[in-house]
């Protein structure tokens, strides 16, 4: 996918990386941003779930057509094994309404953590 940042080489392992996190934020198109967030709740949000993802958070940013949220992965197959599993799924092919549909520009980056073990 476009705009996606790799670290896959920061550690040799899934268990040497820990949690893989990446960072979405969406423009929304303009008037669709009630729609987006319906569809997103219903579908991509618990479909996620299941195929093991979680979530430090989604956003909706105020006063602007923009939607922020970050996912992670833990499995010992990694984010983007799992992210493929994930579109290929009957699952995803049949989310209806899709949310992409009501987006204009997806950003999307993989985020390394840089504060220190507890």
């Amino acid at each position: 996918m476009a705009g996606i940042i790799r670290f896959d080489s920061v550690a040799s392992s899934p268990e040497e990386r820990g949690v893989e996190y990446q960072l979405r934020h969406y423009h929304i198109r303009p008037g669709h941003m009630d729609a987006f967030i319906d569809a997103w709740l219903r579908g991509v949000y618990p479909l996620r779930r299941k195929f093991g993802f979680n979530f430090a958070g989604a956003w909706r940013v105020e006063g602007a057509d923009e939607f922020v949220w970050i996912m992670g992965y833990d499995g010992a197959d990694g984010f983007a094994a799992a992210d493929s599993r994930y579109y290929a799924s009957d699952e995803r092919k049949r989310l209806s309404p899709d949310p992409a549909q009501y987006i204009e520009t997806p950003i999307q980056r993989m985020m390394r953590n840089v504060l220190p073990a507890d």
